[in-house]
């Protein structure tokens, strides 16, 4: 049932653009924590055959950014929670662009605006490995509709309290790797 390409093909895209999930995984080059963090929202776009991005959102923890400027290593999951089972996982190298950045506006207008998102980056992934298999033990779930806590969190700190929290959490991470650069350099 595994298969494995160095590309996303048409039909793996149809599949990623239907799933309302994803799982992101790093770690540090040494030591340190390995971090998974599961991602939702209409945040993952596939650019073409061999780069994928997604919208990564402000959190209390800054580790996938962190790791990906260490070290570039990426892997974003996707598992079948309805439908025939599956599960798929992208691997590559990855990179942070940030609101400051030169690709930032070009990338962030291949999605649709996502209000009262926090938005922090925009990660995006050099594809070098496309697995499939099989996910027979990946219970069946049903979605039900998406969460309205981030808009109402940010809503309350708005912009700058937002921001303040990012200056906060997201300069290093658990680690103390160096994140974002733009709150850092910003104080």
């Amino acid at each position: 049932m595994g298969t494995l390409s160095s590309r996303i093909e048409a039909r793996v895209k149809a599949w990623i653009e239907a799933q309302h999930m994803f799982f992101v995984a790093t770690a540090p080059r040494e030591g340190g924590h390995v971090n998974c963090s599961p991602k939702g929202l209409d945040s993952f776009r596939v650019l073409s055959e061999t780069e994928v991005a997604y919208l990564d959102f402000v959190g209390s923890g800054v580790e996938t950014i962190a790791h990906v400027r260490e070290n570039g290593r990426l892997c974003v999951m996707f598992c079948a929670f309805d439908g025939p089972p599956k599960i798929l996982r992208l691997q590559g190298r990855g990179r942070a662009v940030e609101p400051g950045d030169a690709a930032y506006a070009a990338l962030l207008a291949r999605f649709e605006p996502l209000p009262h998102a926090a938005l922090r980056a925009i990660l995006v992934m050099d594809v070098e490995r496309v697995a499939e298999s099989c996910g027979f033990g990946v219970p069946l779930y049903q979605f039900e509709g998406e969460r309205e806590q981030m808009g109402a969190w940010c809503d309350r700190k708005g912009q700058k309290g937002v921001e303040d929290y990012q200056r906060e959490k997201n300069v290093r991470s658990l680690d103390g790797l160096p994140a974002l650069r733009w709150p850092a350099s910003d104080v």
